[in-house]
């Protein structure tokens, strides 16, 4: 275990354990339920904005963890800011989002943090030790803390974690939550034109909502065997309307609503403001601007090339246009579904009328 006292420069180790929790550079990065640890790893702010995720796969290589036991790591956070969440059922501009609300001195946006899919992944496997909401709002603390004074914190979960929203939402009674989906046949064709990656994710992504619990469409275990590709993609899409419904009705329109991409990629200042609204975010009209026309919306959020809103549509279109047969199959079917469940296509409580 990390000793109490620590040497190095600001790349390398801090001086202690105290100054290391206190800086927002020290990312709270991965959770050890074997040894109630939390793995902290250096990582600027230029680097967040840099990455994609923040997984490995996308932060510098080789970085030294500071691995602190979580009494310890509370015991010297600093007061957690304002906190809100990005809940998402993929492939619906999320990542652009969280990188736009990412504005020095306003709020700062965390992309996928590992530290809540390595919670979900212990819940998963039933795992003993420690009270598993006691260490989801320890967590929740480690991740609250900006790195400007007056900050607020939007944490874009995985779809993985989404299983967990009512506890996040519950533990955090002033967080607001927006819930973001891409419409039906845009969300096919996003994982039609990914090839057998895509199709490979949805299958995997389905196979954790049903281990969590989160599908209810009539469906039997042996059903998904036969089952076409994009019809799970369409499962997965709907089980998330069904989640989303059930969180606004939970929670309520003052704490969460409902955003969809076409409506952000529309009007993104209309978008920004209406979030700033429901999180009770005081912004002016040069932050504003500054945010609703500022590389998020300018570059692609997974390439970083320059990227805008006529890119996306070319690339939607393209995408439709090869696999519209399959496609429009899919979403008729999935739409029949939708029906039999009483599952709404458009979501409740929309974040923009």
């Amino acid at each position: 275990m990390t000793p109490a006292t620590l040497s190095g420069g600001p790349q390398g180790q801090p001086g202690s354990i105290a100054e290391a929790v206190r800086d927002a550079s020290w990312l709270a990065h991965r959770y050890d339920p074997g040894h109630d640890a939390v793995h902290f790893v250096p990582v600027p702010r230029a680097e967040h904005r840099r990455a994609t995720f923040l997984t490995d796969e996308y932060l510098p290589a080789g970085l030294a963890p500071l691995v602190v036991r979580r009494a310890d790591a509370i015991a010297a956070a600093p007061t957690a800011a304002p906190i809100h969440f990005l809940f998402h059922s993929a492939f619906c501009c999320s990542t652009l989002l969280a990188r736009a609300l990412d504005h020095p001195g306003w709020a700062m946006g965390l992309k996928e943090p590992v530290i809540l899919n390595d919670i979900i992944g212990w819940r998963r496997r039933g795992g003993k030790g420690p009270d598993m909401a006691e260490v989801l709002d320890d967590v929740l603390t480690l991740l609250a803390r900006p790195f400007e004074p007056g900050e607020a914190v939007f944490v874009k979960p995985s779809t993985a974690v989404n299983a967990l929203a009512p506890a996040l939402l519950t533990l955090r009674g002033d967080a607001c939550a927006v819930l973001l989906y891409a419409p039906l046949r845009t969300y096919l064709g996003s994982i039609a034109r990914k090839g057998l990656d895509g199709r490979l994710w949805v299958r995997t992504l389905l196979t954790g909502m049903l281990d969590d619990g989160l599908v209810n469409l009539g469906f039997g275990p042996r059903d998904y065997l036969g089952l076409t590709d994009l019809q799970v993609a369409a499962v997965g899409w709907l089980a998330h309307q069904q989640l989303f419904a059930r969180l606004v009705a939970q929670f309520g329109p003052a704490r969460v609503r409902t955003l969809d991409s076409a409506t952000l990629m529309a009007d993104p200042s209309a978008a920004l403001a209406s979030l700033a609204a429901l999180t009770q975010r005081a912004i002016d009209p040069v932050t504003l601007a500054a945010m609703a026309h500022g590389p998020a919306f300018t570059t692609h959020s997974k390439s970083g090339a320059a990227f805008d809103s006529r890119d996306r549509a070319v690339e939607l279109q393209r995408g439709d246009t090869l696999h519209a047969d399959e496609i429009e199959k899919v979403a008729i079917w999935a739409e029949a579904v939708a029906a039999t469940n009483a599952i709404a296509l458009t979501a409740p409580a929309r974040l923009v009328a």
